[in-house]
């Protein structure tokens, strides 16, 4: 008998037979470019015949005797002697001539490869790992004998093949994405870490729509706002406009989160969509939104977790004991963040793009487009937006309450092309009028340390909200505030705490926004709140970060126009003590200061101008992301486009969790995301922080967390020099 995958004996898992994972890989990658391929418009039938074969012959190299030594246990090994993903690609490459299969082959492991590199080398070590290179080329057609006899299958595969007609950069994610899926997907089963029969749930969109009519209707209220929001729920419902790329410029508090979904829905409707995709900006705030959707979308007998996935954390892992937490985009609608979005799209691994097939087909809401990247990765994402649109169907609504046409610059797009807009002129003048006045700006220029800070920010109206650029500088503000003047005179909002816990703290934050004689108090918080929460304070602050970001923080304040001309401030800190600046927006807070220190109207016709200067802030790097792109440089874009700029890794806070996940009882991706933080991974090192036990990829957190500022407790707490930490 032969293996693909050896034993577990302490959970008495046999190893996998051969014959049964390629078996198994063929059938999963088989039906994942099925349900991916129809939505091609040029590479459906290469997409299938290409990793078709990639899936037959992926793990042929295990077939080497060595191999099989291991892999049935007769030798213990920590890894397997020969590579054994070389084998393959040496069979597609030199005997079926598949070359695009064989780079699949080459990267179902190690990702996608520098293909500039590839082409420098010499012809017969491309793609070819030459450590193992003359031993493959000696056993080749023995292991091909032996796997067509496993296989029971003596035909002689030589497909006649086109190559790619559209983005090949795209074609190739998909196509990995496809392979890895199976591979890891078949693994899992068989590991007992995933169920063989997942449900699969339809988008259903005339029924959705229906629901989310219903539950529109039951929030109407008979005043002037509310009839607004009523007249642009129908506009976007009803409006019927060709192509793939719309913008939706609406602005605060019109009801874009419900109007948007009921546009999504009837286009999904229309073109036969099967997915639709929520992206909000950064590591945004996601409950209330995916509450919101839940509440009004689940139809009778569904589970609501898996109509609309809450996806907060870029959580994919490529070790064999942890992949089956790897959060996918299956779910008919999945709500999640930018950074997963994005860095998915730009990624050449294949345990983050096991989830790219679920794109084609998709209709996808970017919330607040203008401000879901820094600048500087804006023109590479409008390429994948334009290319997703062109060629696999997608359909994507770029949405904001201060939309910034970023298109339109010729630095982003030298066709600088016409999006229509999906809610008529007339009424987005009507609504412009509802934002006039509502908010004045003001620069507080001295920088501020954190006490300087906390007491200025009590002599003003409140409630307050006070958003600042780092988790690290949110806590040690909060905690300062706590100190001297009462915890119960603030709250304290990032994603230093559990989603779990940020959910209690936003319910807690709406309960005493609505007591009106509950004001002397203030929110310390992220970026996390800026877009995409309903929350309305009455005097809002803001450390230096970007235009687009002053204007979100503008949308958390006096959000219903009930206050005339309430004040939103912007702060510089003093980079001493325990607060930090973030590197990732060095440029943009550049920008922001001088328009402010000009005494330029902050606006949002003033974005496109500020979007200018951040690009040209940021050099060649947006040109060079392109090119290599164009030249499918995989790991370079992988490294270099980052929306947060540091890796980041899943920590779980829960020791509950953590147990049975050392004991292998069964545990959901869900579970983990709810129970776990994301941190710096140079910065787990620095705190010794270990891996959960049998889980690599997964840390588990060993110092002090609590409901208030969440892990960074532990970090006062525990080091004598917190200043050196960063987050």
């Amino acid at each position: 008998m032969l293996f693909a995958h050896s034993s577990d004996s302490k959970r008495g898992i046999p190893s996998q037979d051969y014959a049964a994972h390629i078996g198994g890989v063929v059938k999963l990658a088989s039906q994942a470019i099925d349900a991916a391929a129809q939505y091609a418009s040029t590479d459906g039938e290469l997409l299938r015949t290409i990793v078709s074969l990639a899936a037959e012959f992926h793990d042929l190299g295990k077939l080497d005797a060595e191999n099989q030594d291991v892999l049935s246990g007769k030798r213990k090994e920590r890894h397997l002697p020969v590579q054994h993903t070389d084998a393959g690609t040496a069979y597609l490459l030199d005997k079926l001539e598949v070359a695009v299969g064989a780079a699949l082959i080459r990267s179902h492991h190690i990702g996608l490869p520098d293909f500039i590199e590839e082409q420098n080398r010499e012809k017969r070590n491309v793609l070819r790992d030459v450590n193992v290179l003359e031993r493959v080329n000696r056993s080749l057609s023995e292991l091909v004998r032996i796997h067509k006899e496993t296989r029971l299958s003596s035909e002689d595969l030589r497909p006649k093949l086109h190559e790619v007609i559209g983005d090949a950069s795209l074609f190739f994610r998909i196509a990995l994405s496809c392979l890895a899926d199976g591979d890891h997907a078949d693994t899992a089963i068989h590991y007992q870490n995933q169920t063989a029969d997942e449900p699969f749930i339809a988008v259903r969109p005339a029924d959705r729509l229906a629901a989310l009519d219903r539950y529109v209707e039951s929030l109407k209220q008979d005043n002037d706002r509310s009839r607004l929001r009523s007249e642009v729920y129908a506009a976007c419902r009803d409006v019927d406009i060709p192509g793939n790329i719309v913008s939706c410029d609406s602005p605060v508090g019109t009801g874009k989160t419900t109007a948007v979904m009921a546009h999504l829905l009837a286009q999904a409707q229309k073109r036969k969509l099967r997915r639709i995709i929520v992206v909000l900006p950064f590591t945004n705030i996601i409950t209330q939104s995916v509450k919101v959707y839940r509440d009004a979308l689940v139809l009778p007998g569904e589970d609501p977790k898996l109509v609309v996935a809450e996806l907060h954390h870029r959580a994919e892992f490529q070790d064999i004991h942890s992949r089956q937490f790897t959060a996918l985009w299956k779910a008919p609608i999945v709500v999640t963040t930018a950074v997963n979005f994005f860095e998915t799209l730009a990624s050449n691994t294949p345990a983050t793009l096991r989830r790219l097939h679920n794109l084609p087909g998709s209709a996808v809401f970017i919330d607040e487009s203008h401000a879901a990247l820094p600048a500087k990765l804006l023109p590479l994402a409008w390429r994948w937006i334009k290319g997703f649109a062109r060629e696999w169907s997608c359909y994507w609504v770029l949405a904001s309450g201060s939309l910034n046409r970023f298109w339109k610059i010729e630095e982003f797009d030298e066709e600088r092309p016409d999006v229509p807009e999906i809610i008529p002129e007339t009424l987005r003048k009507r609504l412009a009028q509802y934002e006039m006045g509502r908010i004045t700006y003001q620069f507080n220029e001295p920088p501020l340390s954190a006490r300087e800070l906390v007491k200025w920010v009590a002599t003003l109206p409140g409630p307050r909200i006070v958003i600042l650029n780092t988790v690290q500088s949110a806590a040690v503000v909060a905690k300062e505030y706590a100190d001297r003047y009462g915890r119960q005179n603030i709250e304290h909002l990032s994603t230093a705490l559990m989603p779990h816990d940020r959910g209690k703290t936003l319910d807690k934050i709406k309960s005493r926004l609505e007591d009106r004689n509950n004001t002397e108090w203030s929110l310390i918080a992220t970026s996390c709140v800026e877009a995409g929460v309903d929350l309305s304070f009455q005097t809002g602050v803001r450390e230096a970060a970007s235009l687009v970001s002053l204007l979100q923080t503008a949308g958390r304040v006096n959000r219903h126009g009930k206050i005339k001309a309430a004040t939103v401030w912007t702060v510089v800190l003093k980079e001493s003590e325990l607060l930090k600046k973030n590197p990732g927006m060095h440029d943009s807070s550049k920008v922001l200061l001088k328009l402010l220190r000009e005494e330029n109207a902050i606006a949002p016709d003033r974005c496109t101008d500020a979007l200018k200067r951040e690009i040209r802030l940021a050099g060649t790097f947006t040109n060079d992301l392109l090119k290599w792109e164009t030249g499918m440089r995989f790991p370079q874009i992988e490294e270099k486009f980052r929306v947060i700029a540091n890796d980041t890794r899943i920590v779980v806070i829960d020791e509950n969790m953590v147990s049975k996940m050392e004991n292998h009882h069964p545990v959901d991706w869900r579970d983990i995301q709810d129970s776990s933080v994301q941190i710096w991974g140079y910065r787990l090192e620095y705190l010794r922080v270990p891996e959960v036990s049998g889980h690599p990829g997964i840390y588990k957190w060993i110092y002090s967390y609590d409901d208030f500022i969440g892990y960074m407790a532990g970090i006062m707490k525990m080091t004598n020099d917190p200043n050196n930490f960063v987050v």
